[in-house]
């Protein structure tokens, strides 16, 4: 009884809101699947697990918020805190933190032991996100803090900002953003379909039905009508 009930929370919880502006997370991910989320498109959905892992993610930023609320050499400026407000993009950073002399933007990821014992330096699409808070904090430094979701290990990397980097982010998401406005899907990526993001993706099965290159959307929502029961 218990679990079908709080899976069923889980669950709906993953319905769709419209959404008409980026997210920092969705920096560095494939273009075609960040055009299907827009448009609602067919896909598989996540299991109730899943879903409560992102919920133990949260709890792992709690778990490193603490310590630091208490630490004497290191000052909270202000936790969870969302960038100024503009069209493009919206996120919220989980702290800025100060050691007296600078600030720095904190971003805490969280993974499992497997992939935490080979990290050696920060993944390309947490840099991506991190240089997009400290463009828009306009702070020139971040700590990227990764969490061993099973041992509780920390590693963490210090980056600077790169204007190149994050005004070209900004640029490609510009350019998304002409795209999904004007119906046209995006090129696949270009190690499809051995990317890692190809591994997870919930709209695998669509993208798979479709042509490498850009699409036409209407036309390509007319083919996939029947292959589940989500909105398009």
């Amino acid at each position: 009884m218990l679990k079908e009930l709080i899976d069923k929370y889980y669950l709906d919880r993953q319905k769709d809101k419209a959404q008409t502006s980026f997210y920092v997370s969705e920096a560095g991910k494939c273009p075609r699947t960040v055009f299907f989320k827009f448009k609602n498109a067919p896909r598989k959905e996540m299991e109730a697990n899943i879903l409560r892992l992102f919920d133990h993610g949260d709890h792992m930023h709690q778990l490193i918020m603490k310590p630091l609320l208490s630490i004497r050499d290191v000052h909270v400026v202000c936790s969870e805190i969302e960038i100024p407000p503009q069209q493009l993009v919206r996120g919220r950073a989980d702290a800025i933190i100060s050691d007296g002399k600078q600030l720095y933007v904190l971003d805490i990821k969280s993974m499992n032991s497997m992939i935490f014992k080979n990290l050696t330096q920060p993944k390309p699409e947490n840099i991506s996100q991190l240089q997009l808070y400290l463009h828009y904090f306009k702070i020139p430094k971040g700590i990227l803090l990764y969490v061993d979701k099973d041992k509780l290990e920390l590693k963490e990397f210090l980056v600077n900002y790169n204007k190149i980097q994050a005004e070209t982010i900004l640029k490609q998401l510009t350019v998304l953003k002409n795209r999904i406005d004007s119906n046209i899907i995006p090129s696949r990526l270009p190690d499809y379909p051995d990317n890692w993001q190809c591994n997870y993706c919930q709209f695998r099965e669509i993208c798979d039905l479709g042509e490498p290159d850009e699409m036409d959307w209407k036309n390509f929502k007319a083919r996939i009508q029947g292959v589940n029961s989500s909105e398009t």
